[in-house]
Formats: C-alpha cells, sequence, structure tokens
C-alpha cells in the first residue's frame, strides 16, 4: 500500500509540477474518504534551493528521507536536460527501485531517473520537446514521445505538466480504486482519467537526427504530403533500390516510410484545424487523406480525439466546424 511519498527536489525546479505533487499525495482530505499519506518535501541539493520562478523553497528533509519511501516523485526542473547530478541522488533512487518502492518522474525529471539507470529497458515518456535528446542521453531507454504517461511498474514517467496529474491519479486508481480518484479528481477540477496513451499535443515534429542520405527525400516528402506516394517512388528519388531505401530510412528515422508520413500528414491536419475556417473534408485533402473518414479514423487512432473535438479544444465552442463521419 503506498503510505510514505517524498518529492525529490533539485535546483531550479518547476513550481508547477512541484504542485501537482503536493496537491495529490500532501493535502488531507480524509473528510472525503480520501488516503492521507506521510508526505516531505526532499532536498537534494541543501535545504533552501532555487526555483525557476525566481522564489525560493527551504525544507528540512535530506536525502535519508528518501530510504523510508514507497514513492519518490521527481519533478521538472530548468536545465534538467543537460545537467549532471549528484551520485548520491542517483544511488538513493537506485535503492528505492531494489527494495520494491516506486518512481515518478514528471516531464523533465525523467533525465534524473534515465540518469540513475532506472529507464534502460523500460518504456518511458516527457514532455515531447525533451523526447528525442531523452532518448539520446539514455539509448538503452525505450522512449514513446507522443504518450501522456507510461507505467512500467516499478517506474513511471508522464509528459508535460499535466499529464503528471493523469500518472498521479493513475497511482491512485491502482493502490485506491476508481472511486477514491474519481472522488480526488473532482477536489481538483480535473479529468478523472486519460489514458496514458493518449497523446500528447504536439505543435510540431520532433526534432529530426541526422538524415545524410535520406534528408532530400524527407524534404520532398513535407511538401508533397497530399499526393500519393510509394517506396518505390520514394526509392527511385533517393536512387536507391526499395530495399535499401526502406533500411537507411529507418537507420536514420528510427521508423519506417509509412509510419514518417502518417505522422507529418496527422501533424499538418493539425495545424489546419488550429489555424483555419477549412472544413474536414478540405483538410483531409490537403492533408494526403483524402477523405473525412479516413482523417478521422487516423486521427482517432494517433491522438485518441476527433478532429472536430481538437478544433473546439484549441479554438473555443464556436469554431467552424462539420459534423464528423463515422
Amino acid at each position: 500500500m503506498l503510505t510514505n511519498v517524498a518529492a525529490l527536489l533539485l535546483d531550479e525546479v518547476h513550481p508547477f509540477e512541484l504542485g501537482v505533487l503536493c496537491e495529490v499525495f500532501g493535502l488531507d482530505r480524509s473528510e472525503d474518504g480520501l488516503p492521507v499519506h506521510d508526505f516531505a518535501v526532499v532536498s537534494a541539493e541543501g535545504p533552501v534551493l532555487r526555483t525557476h520562478a525566481g522564489f525560493t523553497i527551504s525544507t528540512p528533509h535530506g536525502l535519508e528521507r528518501l530510504e523510508e519511501a514507497d514513492l519518490i516523485a521527481v519533478p521538472a526542473g530548468s536545465h534538467f536536460v543537460r545537467r549532471e547530478y549528484p551520485e548520491e541522488v542517483l544511488d538513493a533512487l537506485r535503492r528505492a527501485v531494489e527494495r520494491g518502492s516506486r518512481v515518478l518522474s514528471v516531464c523533465s525529471g525523467a533525465y534524473v531517473l534515465g540518469a540513475a539507470g532506472l529507464l534502460d529497458g523500460r518504456r518511458c515518456t516527457t514532455h515531447w520537446r525533451h523526447a528525442a535528446e531523452l532518448s539520446l542521453r539514455f539509448p538503452k531507454a525505450i522512449v514513446e514521445p507522443d504518450v501522456l504517461y507510461v507505467d512500467e511498474g516499478a517506474v513511471i514517467s508522464s509528459a508535460g505538466t499535466a499529464a503528471g496529474i493523469d500518472a498521479c491519479l493513475h497511482l491512485i486508481r491502482q493502490e485506491y480504486g476508481q472511486e477514491a480518484a474519481n472522488t480526488l479528481a473532482r477536489r481538483m477540477v480535473v479529468p478523472p482519467h486519460r489514458d496514458g496513451g493518449q497523446a500528447q499535443y504536439i505543435s510540431r515534429p520532433l526534432p529530426r537526427s541526422s538524415c545524410d542520405t535520406v534528408g532530400s527525400t524527407l524534404a520532398w516528402m513535407e511538401r508533397h504530403l497530399d499526393q500519393e506516394m510509394s517506396v518505390e517512388q520514394l526509392a527511385a528519388l533517393a536512387h536507391m533500390s526499395p530495399r535499401t531505401f526502406a533500411r537507411r530510412f529507418q537507420q536514420e528515422t528510427g521508423t519506417t516510410p509509412y509510419r514518417w508520413l502518417l505522422r507529418q500528414r496527422v501533424l499538418l491536419a493539425q495545424h489546419l484545424l488550429e489555424t483555419s475556417e477549412l472544413t474536414i473534408d478540405t483538410i483531409a485533402g490537403r492533408t494526403g487523406f483524402g477523405t473525412a473518414a479516413t482523417l478521422r479514423h487516423q486521427f482517432v487512432r494517433s491522438l485518441g480525439t476527433t478532429p472536430n473535438a481538437y478544433r473546439r479544444t484549441f479554438r473555443g465552442p464556436a469554431a467552424a466546424s462539420v459534423p464528423d463521419v463515422a
């Protein structure tokens, strides 16, 4: 049973992500029938820490407090993508997992878990802006850049900001049941459940790795997303055999031509839904999906929501739309 929770803070911690952990695990809501946790904020770098918002946080708890925690949660912080971490912090996280406790990261907190080796061989996620760098820095991690959170048992990682709430509610649901999670969500005035596999709202493509041999073909594909294209056609453009092209494409992009093309088309559809008054049929044509039905199918499959629902999310209920099709 989850009873003892510690939030592990490093210098320049992000207050919002810390606040999520305090809200879920640090408040006494026993009058609502919710569990009470023994919660502590732990400093990894001295009794006073700076936040990236310009104020400081003080806490009497040092790393020794982590030894009794059932869950150690690591919120995001500035420069986590590039900084190094104290070895005693990483050792404490490793010991926690070894003794059967769990660790949870919010957004760039995943880099701390990665530095401890806890992402090696495990599925994980972080904010989509940091996902490519997470893969480069920790090549043994299996990074899923477009999901809200990933539960790998001992290690739970979540994407940016509000996805941390989703991961925490997921934990509450696991430990105490659906009713407790629903009650807590109502108190926090948030949706009680967004599945971890629901996609993050990514506003632009993830940065490409170096594409030495297929880069010009990728550029051509991006300019012709509305057109049908085959591996044979793309291979001819790249002056390769289809087999060689498919292998090089996988090596240099980390995915297949079909999946890469599908992702770019969905991203373009997102952009047009956010910024234009075009009908769903027109967007389907411009993005190469052909019909509104095909666009809707692929959109739901990729993002877990319909094109019209996505448009309303970003432009409000008064945004121009046409009925979703089956």
